[in-house]
């Protein structure tokens, strides 16, 4: 019994390898908070990405538009081969408002239905991209995609109707 408490005591004095238990408890934690950053920054990057985007996309739209006869398609082409988005997370229609409504409706055939005659009414152009991030950190059943979505409105006409 001596000889066992004497045994015990010297391997509770002993502290080599604790650095490795030490390092084996902390080293999952480091990484994990290490994969975290990265991805963080990661989404932050890419929401960015679509915010200056956008701002090219104003651009784009304020230099290809052509009044009330401003094509969408043609610039809904230009915006997928300018910024490299594929077609499906663009979107490009024109819209209008009478007046100082608050209402904003549907551009459909050159027709302003909605607006009376001797009003004010707006063209403008509206651009969306949707876009998803999938974190890293889903494969580990935590959280889920991100979904972005960017829209900007450009005005290419005023004129009385």
């Amino acid at each position: 019994m001596i000889r066992l408490a004497k045994h015990l005591g010297r391997l509770v004095r002993d502290s080599t390898g604790t650095t490795v238990i030490e390092t084996a408890i902390v080293a999952p934690v480091l990484a994990l908070m290490a994969l975290g950053s990265f991805d963080i920054s990661r989404m932050v990057a890419r929401q960015h990405e679509l915010q200056n985007g956008a701002g090219d996309m104003e651009s784009i739209v304020l230099a290809s538009s052509q009044g009330q006869a401003t094509d969408t398609a043609t610039i809904k082409t230009v915006l997928t081969n300018t910024l490299g988005l594929p077609a499906n997370k663009l979107a490009v229609v024109k819209k209008y408002r009478c007046g100082t409504e608050a209402a904003l409706y549907d551009y459909i055939d050159g027709s302003y239905a909605s607006c009376s005659i001797g009003t004010m009414v707006s063209v403008y152009v509206q651009v969306t991209v949707n876009d998803t991030y999938t974190p890293t950190w889903t494969n580990f059943g935590v959280g889920g995609p991100i979904n972005y979505n960017v829209t900007r409105m450009v005005q290419v006409l005023s004129a009385i109707k």
